[in-house]
């Protein structure tokens, strides 16, 4: 779990601040530039991703998906710390495993020339490939694999259970590798002698 570590000196801005920034940089088009955005740090905000992809504010979860897909767009991550931020405020949230969820993807070609692209719960559509990787952690003590694939600027989705499944039935195996191929890269994903 990744959250930021507040300063108890500051006075923390709402989700309705941010509303409005996010609503103010979404009209011009496109996603808001983030990565230009550095200011101060103001406190840590009560906002949490949940790993199913849930939004949940003050511990409520936030039922407007318009309101999540914005607050999505401000979305930052420096080290392995989350944080909304506008162009005036910087606040700390916290993510519980990836801010995204890739809930469906289309394959297109085969081989070495499929391409692999992902929609998330919020609306962003990435290709797999050198700049988005999929990568795979596997569970320690049960050796289950939680699949990620890169949606922009550090920040990842997990691949869901169906989508993951759909996935394995179009794998393949490259020097003793079962994995995927996207975007001319070969992914990883179990070592082909753990394959059942």
């Amino acid at each position: 779990m990744a959250k930021s570590k507040a300063r108890q000196d500051i006075v923390t801005p709402d989700a309705g601040s941010l509303e409005s920034a996010a609503r103010s940089a979404a009209k011009k088009g496109g996603l808001p530039p983030v990565h230009l955005w550095n200011p101060d740090f103001c406190g840590d905000l009560d906002m949490r991703i949940a790993r199913d992809g849930t939004w949940f504010y003050l511990g409520t979860p936030i039922g407007r998906p318009e309101l999540v897909r914005l607050f999505s767009t401000i979305l930052k991550k420096e080290g392995e710390d989350y944080f909304l931020v506008t162009p005036v405020e910087k606040v700390g949230i916290t993510v519980d495993d990836a801010p995204f969820v890739a809930v469906d993807f289309t394959a297109e070609g085969a081989g070495e020339a499929q391409l692999l692209r992902f929609e998330t719960n919020v609306g962003d559509v990435t290709d797999a490939g050198a700049e988005n990787p999929i990568r795979v952690e596997r569970e320690p003590e049960t050796g289950e694999p939680s699949p990620y694939v890169h949606v922009r600027a550090g920040l990842e989705a997990l691949i869901d259970r169906k989508s993951f499944y759909r996935l394995v039935e179009i794998g393949s195996t490259v020097d003793g590798w079962f994995g995927l191929w996207s975007g001319g890269q070969f992914f990883r994903i179990i070592p082909a002698s753990e394959l059942p």
